[in-house]
């Protein structure tokens, strides 16, 4: 794999001294930017969006919708605390509508996350159901348009 690919999945960012040239400011200045944009909480971490093209691995990506029974002391936050520190879990949001908590996690395969729904995120005390839906293909990620190469540009999606 690319080293700096392989650096910025992993969090990795450019030093400060390689952001000061370029935003024009020292190493110094930015690294107390930097500190202080995560003290702040205003800064949390970044990652790169990749192409769909450039497969890193066979995960899986899905989105699952939980209707929960809010607690008596702590309602929803409790359960969506619990439910967010699971490491396969990349977002956790509460939600008006149908369902109360939107879930999107990873796994390495589509049993792995199944096995992750019925046997941790269905068992937990308060949650009343769950529906998954798997990722399939990426067309906008995070304001950026995936570009994917078409099988045949000329025609339709569909075809009569």
């Amino acid at each position: 794999m690319n080293q700096v690919l392989e650096l910025l999945l992993k969090g990795e960012v450019l030093n400060t001294e390689e952001m000061g040239h370029v935003l024009g400011m020292s190493s110094e200045e930015v690294d107390a930017a930097l500190t202080s944009l995560k003290q702040e909480g205003i800064l949390l971490g970044w990652r790169p969006i990749l192409s769909a093209a450039y497969n890193i691995g066979a995960s899986v990506r899905a989105v699952i919708e939980v209707k929960i029974r809010p607690q008596v002391e702590g309602g929803y936050d409790r359960i969506a605390d619990r439910i967010s520190r699971f490491d396969q879990v990349e977002s956790c949001y509460l939600m008006s509508g149908r369902y109360d908590l939107l879930v999107f996690m990873k796994g390495d395969t589509l049993q792995s996350i199944a096995a992750f729904v019925y046997e941790r995120l269905a068992m937990i005390e308060g949650v009343t159901s769950t529906a998954t839906h798997f990722m399939l293909r990426p067309y906008k990620e995070q304001g950026y348009m995936v570009e994917q190469e078409r099988s045949q540009p000329d025609k339709p999606a569909v075809s009569p």
